[in-house]
């Protein structure tokens, strides 16, 4: 009799683990529920989506549900949500969000691919009208409803992270006047510094209020709906909708209730190959901790990149070979406006914080020869360990070629490599894409500079 594989979470863990299992063993019999109304989406674009860059929903998704049921053959149910796991008898129970019908579903091997939730301050009116989040499609549609009506122009984002600094940007560019409020002193402050205040003044060049050392206490309200923000420092800005932007816990409820251990921030602990304490059970994807690739310790940091190596990694083990999931640097890429921003590995602090003699070289080259139009600079923070020279983390800000520049640096920590044997990279040189000593070895080289010995 083939084994029945029931998958809680249609995204991009919880589908990466149904198409492989499907592909390494065929007879297994894999049923995917979806709380919402959409699976296999990219999240990671919900912000050009509400800034009408992105023009259906439909348009961020990869696979349509027929598409997972008739021709992957893995039935694909959207608006059901597992609300209970009982590991003796092996049965999930399944809710029918359109009907309201209840029933259970028995399974051989469980994959918990829930994804992550957003955060909401225990705040007074943060559940009043008006308040939105970004996570879902659903969320996405809702607020793109209000950014393109043009009819409220003054809008709040609570967080400066990287969707708050994203959704700033397309708000902008939709004509709203946007206050983003960040508690910490700077944004994005595993950053070097001088990186965090230079997406300061761009997000401020291009119109956008930021306001910082200012943790949110209150939501105003006016008839039930949000009217302005009192932020810590007593200042009251009036506002017509407001977006929860300070980041993402797992969903982890599921797991706790039926008894599997959770981690740091209540995530789900996995070993290399994804199976919980469970052996009939996996997990992947938002709702599970990490390790950190560099330093062997546990950390949470929600990637779409992680969620899908790791569901392919689960799906295949559950289907029976014997993946391993080494880890995670949390390479990064972003933007805002016309700067980008991106990242992998340790900040300074981070580095220092694991017990390296570390230290940071910073560094600023133009991306293309000089004498080529339209060069732009890429200013480039290495940070390393002063006695081995080994790089611990890379951070860049400047044109769009930061993106392939760290990754070439996330390839050397992967490796072990230190500064030197990056400075000796062969790399390529034409005045339209490099100049001919590329950044990468200009900051190689000024990092040599600080190891010791």
């Amino acid at each position: 009799m083939a084994e029945k594989v029931v998958i809680i979470g249609g995204t991009a863990a919880g589908l990466s683990a149904a198409s492989k299992a499907k592909r390494v063993d065929p007879s297994l019999e894999i049923t995917v529920f979806e709380k919402s109304g959409y699976i296999s989406y990219g999240a990671c674009g919900l912000p050009y989506f509400v800034g009408d860059m992105i023009k259906e929903p439909n348009d961020l998704v990869s696979l349509s549900v027929d598409q997972m049921t008739r021709k992957r053959g893995v039935p694909t149910f959207i608006h059901h949500e597992v609300t209970g796991i009982d590991r003796a008898a092996k049965t999930v129970t399944v809710k029918n969000l359109d009907t309201g019908d209840v029933f259970t579903q028995g399974y051989d091997k469980l994959v918990i691919a829930t994804g992550a939730r957003p955060i909401v301050p225990d705040i007074p009116g943060a559940k009043a009208e008006g308040v939105y989040t970004l996570r879902t499609v659903e969320d996405g549609i809702r607020l793109k409803g209000v950014v393109q009506c043009h009819a409220q122009k003054k809008a709040a984002i609570i967080g400066g992270g990287f969707i708050g600094i994203e959704v700033a940007e397309e708000m902008t560019n939709s004509g709203v006047e946007v206050h983003l409020f960040e508690m910490m002193p700077r944004l994005l402050p595993f950053l070097d510094e001088s990186f965090s205040q230079t997406v300061l003044d761009t997000l401020t060049a291009h119109g956008v209020h930021v306001h910082l050392n200012a943790g949110v206490e209150e939501l105003l309200t006016k008839d039930g709906r949000v009217c302005g923000v009192r932020a810590s420092n007593g200042e009251e800005t009036p506002v017509d909708y407001a977006l929860m932007s300070i980041g993402v816990v797992p969903a982890s409820d599921l797991a706790r209730d039926a008894g599997l251990t959770l981690g740091i921030k209540g995530a789900i602990v996995v070993d290399d190959e994804m199976r919980t304490g469970d052996p009939c059970i996996w997990a992947c994807g938002d709702c599970v901790q990490m390790k950190n690739r560099i330093t062997g310790g546990a950390v949470y940091v929600p990637l779409g990149t992680t969620a899908n190596k790791q569901g392919r990694i689960a799906g295949g083990n559950l289907a029976g070979e014997h993946e391993t999931f080494k880890g995670v640097l949390g390479s990064m890429v972003t933007k805002a406006f016309d700067l980008y921003i991106s990242a992998t590995g340790l900040s300074l602090t981070q580095a220092k914080a694991a017990g390296y003699d570390a230290a940071s070289s910073v560094i600023t080259k133009g991306d293309r020869a000089s004498y080529y139009p339209g060069s732009r600079d890429n200013t480039i923070c290495l940070i390393l360990d002063k006695k081995t020279g080994r790089l611990l983390g890379a951070q860049a800000i400047g044109s769009e070629s930061v993106a392939g520049r760290i990754n070439v640096f996330a390839t050397a920590i992967t490796c072990g490599m230190t500064v030197g044997e990056i400075n000796e990279l062969d790399l390529v040189y034409a005045p339209p894409v490099a100049p001919v000593y590329d950044p990468i070895l200009i900051a190689a080289s000024q990092a040599m500079k600080k190891v010791e010995g």
